[in-house]
């Protein structure tokens, strides 16, 4: 079965958190390594949106039982985005393949996550 996520950020909201909070904003979602892949605010914006894309397609909200943490974002060679997810989830909702499009365009920025199970 495939399920299918989406989910949009304003740009300008992400920018202003980082701006208030600077780091701390960033690790309320992102791990070390994620953040050292976040280069840009629009990127970071990405990232987000990947991450409740990610819990749309499994029809769960970010809580204790799913968290940011579940998820990994990643680029490969080429800067291409992809994620991988915690084994506790992977097991749980059977998990067999993923795939992720983000792009940023006049201030927002959009994730699109397919979960095959």
């Amino acid at each position: 079965m495939n399920r299918i996520g989406i989910d949009i950020v304003d740009i300008s909201r992400i920018e202003k958190m980082v701006e208030r909070f600077r780091e701390r904003a960033l690790q309320k979602f992102l791990d070390a390594e994620e953040i050292k892949l976040a280069k840009s605010i629009p990127t970071i914006a990405g990232f987000f949106a990947t991450k409740e894309a990610v819990s749309k397609a499994l029809g769960v909200g970010i809580s204790k039982e799913f968290s940011f943490f579940d998820i990994k974002i990643h680029k490969t060679e080429r800067n291409a985005p992809y994620f991988t997810l915690s084994k506790r989830v992977v097991e749980k909702y059977n998990i067999i393949n993923t795939s992720l499009s983000i792009t940023h365009d006049k201030g927002i920025a959009i994730a699109v996550v397919i979960i095959e199970s």
